[in-house]
């Protein structure tokens, strides 16, 4: 499968596991240390009533899994195919893996409205995106920490230009391709919890 969105690979018989696409074939890389300004981004701490209780850099809220904020964007075509990305092996969490939807750690004082579209636009690698739809918030709770996470969805064009920095290899899947390849592929836990909560709620 190539990185074109309006490829005809994307189709679940042709579209390779990770370990046949030409990215995941290389050796893994180690996930960079947090530094520089990533680690030095200021962000809320808060609590199980996703109350603000402090702040406190980036860095420092990954090293003692600090609760914090987070959004989740699932982007998708006006005809329904969803943007599907391999996250790059310098992710600090969860690196390599992939994932449906795009976002990210909310900053200090930042809503999670203006967090949603500033990550989406960021990751997607335009400007123009419509604000993202709210749609519900959970708690989520796994080995790297738990932080509150705020779930929207946003409708897309078919032709973006991810950050290199962020993602590695993208297509747009379709429902059912999507659906069979999230018991083939390492997925975002995170994601995945979302993802599952979504679907529930119909």
């Amino acid at each position: 499968m190539t990185d074109s969105p309006d490829s005809p690979s994307d189709s679940p018989s042709d579209s390779p596991s990770p370990s046949a696409s030409p990215a995941s074939s290389a050796p893994a890389a180690t996930p960079a240390p947090l530094t520089g300004l990533d680690a030095d981004e200021v962000l809320d701490v808060v609590d199980e009533r996703d109350e603000v209780v402090g702040r406190a850099p980036r860095g420092r809220v990954y090293a003692e899994r600090l609760r914090h904020r987070c959004t989740f964007v699932l982007p998708r075509t006006a005809d329904g195919r969803y943007f599907v990305h391999r996250r790059t092996a310098r992710k600090l969490v969860f690196p390599r893996h992939y994932d449906m939807f795009v976002g990210g750690v909310v900053g200090a004082g930042e809503t999670y409205d203006r967090a949603a579209l500033r990550e989406a636009e960021e990751e997607l690698g335009m400007t123009g995106l419509p604000a993202p739809e709210p749609l519900f918030s959970f708690l989520y709770r796994g080995e790297q920490g738990e932080w509150w996470s705020s779930v929207y969805r946003v409708v897309c064009p078919d032709e973006v230009h991810p950050q290199p920095a962020e993602v590695e290899w993208h297509a747009f899947l379709t429902e059912d391709e999507l659906l069979a390849r999230i018991p083939e592929w390492p997925w975002v836990p995170d994601g995945l919890a979302a993802w599952e909560r979504l679907r529930a709620r119909g």
